[in-house]
């Protein structure tokens, strides 16, 4: 489950860190994994409400380590097959769930990067 709030083809999605459907960390300390599952969260998310991860057009990560972050772009590269979008990057001294290294927000606008 990832809260998210809409207005009209706008949805602002909360941040998400990578956990299973059982609120349990997925490889913890691995910031390439954690974030290839906070994506699949995103891309089932916005599925439901008739998008996919191609309408995100912002994101913003806070992550506890640069160590492998460049990495992540592969993860990126596997849901967004036409660019990224925008992406704001925080070094923060920690996430509330422990075992995070990266916790991610995003904003998609529903129809507009489909073809």
């Amino acid at each position: 489950f990832v809260p998210a709030e809409g207005v009209g083809d706008t949805v602002w999605i909360s941040g998400a860190t990578g956990t299973d459907e059982n609120s349990t960390i997925v490889a913890p300390g691995d910031i390439v994994e954690q974030t290839r599952q906070i994506f699949r969260k995103f891309d089932k998310l916005l599925r439901s409400i008739g998008g996919t991860c191609e309408d995100i057009v912002a994101t913003t990560d806070y992550i506890t380590t640069t160590e492998n972050y460049r990495k992540t772009a592969d993860v990126r590269r596997e849901f967004f097959k036409r660019g990224f979008p925008t992406s704001t990057a925080v070094v923060v001294a920690g996430l509330l769930r422990e075992g995070a290294v990266i916790e991610i927000s995003a904003i998609a606008v529903l129809g507009t990067r489909r073809s």
